[in-house]
């Protein structure tokens, strides 16, 4: 008998503890765990003759269609203030990782570096960001 009332009790408390990572993690879309956050895998940044920056960027986000996929990507100025915006108006289920650049970014005096980070439609802003050195400042 001791031995049904612990097996029992090891079930019971590793579905709660798996439920609890889930309701912990924000895995309340089918396919949210799969595809995690977005991530940026590369930049490059090159200064314009107009005084700003242009920006390719690489990210890394395992889309899974128009429910979750990585939807943008942002400079981001030492102080947290969004320098620019890249929308991606699309999932990019099959190219991945994929480059989209970004041009007429005004970079305020005195910044030399900028972070780059991802957003997708679930979880926001999060994976492995990109902070890069300027080059001509």
């Amino acid at each position: 008998m001791q031995w049904k009332i612990t097996s029992l009790w090891r079930a019971i408390t590793t579905v709660l503890a798996a439920g609890l990572f889930w309701w912990v993690a924000g895995f309340s879309e089918p396919g949210a765990a799969i595809a995690g956050m977005a991530d940026i895998i590369e930049v490059r940044a090159n200064p314009q003759a107009d005084g700003t920056y242009s920006f390719s960027v690489t990210v890394r986000h395992d889309d899974t269609g128009w429910d979750h996929y990585a939807d943008a990507w942002q400079v981001v100025g030492p102080d947290g203030a969004v320098l620019g915006t890249r929308v991606l108006l699309h999932p990019h289920v099959n190219e991945q990782p994929f480059t989209r650049s970004l041009g007429g970014v005004a970079i305020p005096a005195g910044v030399r570096r900028v972070t780059i980070r991802a957003h997708d439609k679930v979880h926001g802003d999060g994976g492995m960001s990109a902070e890069v050195e300027l080059p001509g400042r």
